[in-house]
């Protein structure tokens, strides 16, 4: 009843009239299919929070503060901590010479003066070592012979230092090239330009390849890794940057698919490990995962936020456990509940989220039932974080990990050359 109201109300009467039941279905499908995609915001799917406007967020739901702007009357102050006196690269004694009332001479030394420091930068000279290769002949056979440069001197102009803070500007910092070669120009009258640039970064990633080769073939022995990728772009070819955040390090790799042959690449055919992840089928090979949390909040508001009451109270029903679910996990990391308290105190929601997905199997809405089977048929993967020490619900590290990179993506419209994409 509610259906064929909704579609009298969307369709024009003349238009219903001349439609045959199937082809009311249909249009109806399709609305219904461009409201869901018109209604995505960042809450309710992978859209990022960049992606929405400032102006179109939904309204808090917390009520306006009384309490003025900045810090409030008799908060802890907080100051930046003084160097130790001896640690100080000059003292200067400032001490007055008159009285301020009278204009008496003053003498004397203040035991415990008020200390006022001055942080302040050296000029930045580039270090210049010039190696003279002298070419000497031979008396006996007439042979030139040049020298050879002292080992570990480097053979481009630019020395370890300065090829390490191009790489950091570059990369870290997400300068462009002409950005790049004009910090060493105006702070430290270091000649550079783009190109140069660009080869000194060159340079880092040559240096930097044995000790991602460790890291990298360390992976399959990791017990657990977070693991997510994102689009990326070399010239016109299409890829996928993946990311495995470890948990003392992190391995970025650039795949041209986001197929499970990349995981088998990396991870070999026999990871024991647990992945942190999100419901993307090709993690699905792996035997241990970690279904991510923040991910089906996201999903479960799309649902509260659909335009059918029938899924709109299922996903209000699954939020509201969802919400218990993250307030234990923060009292467990903050320390003031344990791991097997956790475990205790999430067993009736966890029986309360798995008969709500049972609910929604057997509803016979087709928006509910193929979402709810594969939560509920996987069910044991919702719950690893609860058995295994070190692990968390959401998978934030990797994403967090990827962010850097997106916003590289988006400011540099992807890489030119297989080089670029290394670094």
């Amino acid at each position: 009843m509610c259906q064929n109201e909704a579609m009298k109300r969307e369709i024009p009467d003349e238009l219903a009239a001349e439609m045959t039941p199937a082809v009311k279905a249909f249009v109806h499908a399709l609305i219904n299919h461009f409201e869901a995609r018109l209604n995505k915001t960042p809450r309710n799917s992978s859209r990022s929070p960049s992606s929405q406007h400032p102006h179109a967020k939904p309204p808090s739901r917390k009520s306006k503060s009384r309490r003025k702007q900045g810090g409030q009357p008799r908060h802890a102050k907080r100051e930046r901590a003084l160097v130790p006196v001896e640690d100080c690269d000059e003292i200067v004694p400032c001490q007055p010479t008159a009285c301020r009332r009278c204009g008496q001479k003053l003498t004397g030394i203040d035991p415990s003066p008020l200390r006022h420091q001055v942080w302040e930068l050296p000029e930045i000279k580039p270090f210049v070592i010039e190696y003279q290769r002298h070419r000497l002949t031979c008396r006996h056979c007439s042979i030139s012979t040049c020298a050879d440069l002292t080992p570990g001197v480097p053979e481009s102009q630019a020395g370890p230092r300065l090829v390490a803070l191009t790489a950091l500007l570059r990369g870290c910092f997400r300068q462009s090239k002409r950005r790049t070669a004009l910090f060493p120009e105006q702070v430290f009258g270091q000649p550079c330009s783009p190109d140069w640039a660009v080869k000194l970064q060159r340079q880092a990633t040559a240096a930097l390849r044995s000790a991602y080769q460790e890291l990298a073939a360390q992976l399959p022995s990791e017990p657990v890794l977070g693991i997510d990728e994102t689009p990326t772009k070399q010239a016109t070819d299409k890829g996928r940057l993946w990311t495995f955040v470890a948990d003392p390090f992190t391995v970025f790799a650039v795949r041209n698919s986001r197929q499970a042959t990349a995981l088998i690449n990396l991870l070999g055919k026999n990871f024991a490990g647990v992945v942190h992840c999100d419901r993307a089928k090709m993690y699905w090979s792996l035997d241990r995962l970690q279904w991510c949390w923040a991910h089906l909040n996201r999903d479960f508001q799309a649902l509260r936020d659909h335009q059918d009451p029938q899924v709109k109270r299922l996903g209000y029903d699954l939020l509201r456990p969802t919400k218990e679910l993250f307030r234990q996990w923060s009292r467990c990391r903050d320390g003031t509940l344990t791991r097997r308290g956790l475990k205790r105190v999430l067993r009736p929601i966890r029986d309360r989220i798995e008969a709500l997905l049972l609910r929604g199997v057997f509803s016979g809405n087709a928006r509910l039932v193929g979402m709810c089977r594969e939560l509920h048929d996987h069910r044991q993967w919702l719950w690893t974080f609860l058995d295994t020490e070190g692990i968390e619900p959401t998978n934030n590290a990797s994403e967090r990990a990827l962010r850097h990179a997106v916003i590289w993506r988006k400011l540099s419209f992807g890489t030119q050359s297989a080089a670029g994409s290394r670094f």
